[in-house]
């Protein structure tokens, strides 16, 4: 149950940190965002399973999906201003 969580709060994360970090490199589709989201979730739990922030098992809430969605997206529109 944990995994399909985080896939939820992840594809919330994504249009919110779409809305956080607009610009023209960013990706303009709605499921490239929202996959965006998931990988930024994904990243803010194994982040924060590493750091000690969350158990084993346990995923990233809301504020820290966001928080990866938002350096995914960044690091996104960055390799795509540099392509």
């Amino acid at each position: 149950m944990g995994i399909i969580w985080t896939i939820i709060i992840g594809l919330i994360a994504g249009i919110v940190a779409k809305f956080i970090v607009p610009g023209r490199n960013e990706p303009s589709g709605f499921v490239l965002t929202a996959l965006l989201g998931v990988v930024g979730a994904f990243l803010a739990t194994f982040l924060g399973q590493a750091v000690g922030w969350y158990q084993p098992g346990e995923g990233a809430g809301l504020i820290g999906a966001i928080v990866g969605a938002v350096i995914i997206l960044a690091v996104w529109g960055f390799a795509a201003r540099r392509a």
